[in-house]
């Protein structure tokens, strides 16, 4: 068994995803090939095959990624839950892995999971060809500047505005493609150390995901949720959630609202206390939580658990 403490599960969102993802976890451990072969059976598609042998450019596509990065946390989760069994005190996921973070919490089966990302993904993609948005990455630069100047960007038919809140000094922006440039142009002049431009099929936590935001909405209520065992924070408002009905409400505001990382992560960190026993695990593919948590909450405990070997090592060190 793995030693007691607090646990707070992280789970990555959109990006993390590349070829190859889980294809160890399924050879090593049988309960990671389980779940991914469940996840494929209730998407009638064969996902994990994606995962593992691409192409890259149909991963890369909005409505495969989601499922496939919620895919690989749940095969890392399903080998973890039982030694981690009754140490998780919260969980958090960026975008697309709060629905991640709902599974940890027992609040959602993986397998309706991977169906509310994939339809998700799939109404982001059409919201974003009905309205072309971008988004830009904006780096070394104090977030209240960023959104100074995304306000000095917008205007009546544009708009520009903070995406995702990932450290005090990187901000994702989101909006439309003139509006965006127009912040981008701003934060350069305000000090910013670079802006890159993202390749993304929309301007994702942006008004413009208004249209995809009202279907999900019918979505998530036919979702079999139930109330976490454990608080997720969640993107849109930083604060732990308790109840499905709260977890479905939240879900649909978080297409249209900036990700509150910052604020997720010191919250997070708040619920667990301040005990030396308290770690952040974060599971699936890469580590750029991780890195992010070290920027916000300072001597933070944390170990990111997406390849097999990573895992095996965790577990054997228990």
């Amino acid at each position: 068994m793995v030693a007691a403490g607090h646990t707070i599960w992280l789970c990555p969102g959109q990006g993390a995803q590349k070829v190859g993802m889980a294809k160890d976890l399924a050879a090593r451990f049988p309960a990671a090939r389980d779940a991914l072969g469940a996840i494929d059976e209730t998407l009638g598609i064969p996902l994990s095959r994606l995962m593992f042998d691409g192409p890259e450019d149909e991963l890369t596509a909005t409505h495969n990624a989601q499922p496939a990065i919620l895919a690989h946390s749940v095969a890392v989760f399903a080998v973890l839950d039982p030694a981690t069994s009754g140490t998780a005190v919260a969980a958090a996921g960026h975008s697309l892995g709060e629905y991640s973070a709902y599974v940890t919490a027992g609040a959602l089966p993986a397998t309706a999971a991977a169906a509310l990302v994939r339809r998700r993904g799939e109404l982001m993609h059409q919201a974003g060809t009905a309205r072309p948005g971008t988004m830009a990455a904006v780096l070394g630069l104090a977030t209240a500047e960023v959104e100074a100047a995304c306000r000095e960007a917008s205007t009546g038919d544009a708009v520009a505005v903070p995406a995702n809140l990932n450290a005090p000094d990187q901000t994702v922006i989101s909006g439309d493609p003139d509006a965006v440039s127009r912040a981008g142009d701003a934060c350069k002049r305000r000090g910013a150390k670079r802006v890159i431009p993202l390749k993304v099929s929309g301007a994702f936590h942006s008004s413009l995901m208004a249209p995809a935001a009202n279907q999900l909405r019918v979505a998530l209520e036919h979702a079999p949720f139930r109330d976490p065992t454990f608080p997720v924070i969640a993107n849109a408002t930083a604060e732990p959630v308790r109840e499905a009905s709260r977890a479905r409400r939240l879900l649909t505001d978080q297409l249209t609202a900036p990700v509150r990382w910052v604020d997720c992560m010191r919250r997070a960190a708040d619920l667990a206390g301040a005990g030396e026993g308290t770690r952040f695990i974060e599971i699936g593919p890469g580590n750029v939580l991780a890195g992010l948590l070290r920027r916000i909450v300072a001597g933070a405990n944390v170990v990111s658990l997406g390849t097999a070997d990573e895992v095996a090592k965790f577990l054997e060190a228990a």
